[in-house]
């Protein structure tokens, strides 16, 4: 017989934090049910987020928010903290409630040592989710894994991005477009 588990709910996850059962220096998630340790951030991985959010958010201006290394709640046992959120405007920019699946236009992950778990777990979760777009700055080869349509666990649409000079968008902002030159310089 398999050992039994225990999985955490959200409710479980964000009371632990409350209670300082996470090292502060430590970068954790909850993602289907378990309490998972993030790895550090590097410089490359550092330098690609600051990269995007400042194309975005000076792209974007009142068309979204950009939510860097925040979480957003997912039903019953998920909590994920991904590299970048384009969130639908608020007001109150969110201080209400954590922002839901729902309110994501965009979505991004900057992947080293995280991209298998990235393109499997994460890719399903954020699918399974409805999550209309998922990025994965792919910091091992210097490309763009672009994934759309969600569908069950998994997207039917799924493109790489490779060349310097070609351009994309997001979705949710066609007029937006870019090069790999935004993100990696």
């Amino acid at each position: 017989m398999e050992p039994l588990t225990y999985k955490f709910t959200a409710e479980q996850y964000q009371m632990m934090g409350k209670l300082g059962i996470f090292h502060p220096e430590v970068r954790v998630e909850l993602i289907n049910g378990e309490i998972i340790i993030m790895s550090p951030v590097g410089l490359k991985h550092s330098v690609t987020i600051n990269r995007l959010n400042r194309f975005l958010v000076q792209s974007m201006g009142e068309m979204g928010i950009v939510s860097v290394q925040n979480s957003f709640r997912m039903p019953d046992y998920s909590e994920p903290e991904p590299d970048i959120l384009v969130l639908k405007p608020r007001e109150d920019f969110y201080a209400g409630k954590f922002p839901l699946a729902e309110d994501i236009l965009l979505l991004i992950e900057v992947a080293d040592s995280s991209l298998r778990y990235d393109q499997t777990i994460k890719l399903s979760l954020y699918a399974e989710q409805h999550i209309a777009e998922y990025w994965i700055a792919n910091l091992e080869r210097d490309v763009l894994e672009i994934y759309r349509q969600p569908q069950n666990k998994s997207y039917l649409t799924q493109s790489l991005i490779d060349g310097s000079h070609v351009t994309f968008a997001p979705l949710a902002f066609p007029h937006l477009t870019m090069t790999l030159k935004e993100i990696y310089g």
